[in-house]
């Protein structure tokens, strides 16, 4: 018997392959999955033309309105993210520009992308 929602971690993967998709369709390379340093992980991270580098929060969202993305990840999770994209920043000796990315992606398949996000 199958059962009738995918769990979390599966739905968390179908979510991030579409978020990657979107951004490889933008002309971006995924550099990094799963990005984690100490007690932080960051989604993925892509490169768009040589001298962005993107951090990406990928959000399941559990019905098809998707609302505020400051919502979406508290302030202490975007702190998190914020130190381990500086333990990558220093790893990789990056000087170029940076962004900090959501993506939400509905039950259909559907993403919202908030760039900057924070």
């Amino acid at each position: 018997m199958r059962p009738l929602h995918m769990d979390r971690k599966t739905k968390g993967i179908q979510g991030e392959a579409i978020a990657k998709s979107y951004y490889k369709s933008q002309g971006c390379e995924i550099l990094e999955s799963n990005y984690r340093c100490k007690r932080a992980e960051i989604d993925f991270i892509a490169l768009h033309n040589e001298n962005l580098l993107i951090f990406i929060e990928v959000k399941n969202r559990s019905r098809k309105d998707f609302g505020e993305a400051e919502s979406f990840v508290s302030e202490a999770q975007q702190e998190r993210i914020k130190e381990a994209a500086e333990d990558y920043i220093y790893a990789i000796n990056w000087k170029k520009d940076i962004r900090f990315d959501i993506v939400c992606v509905d039950p259909g398949g559907n993403i919202e992308v908030f760039e900057d996000a924070f």
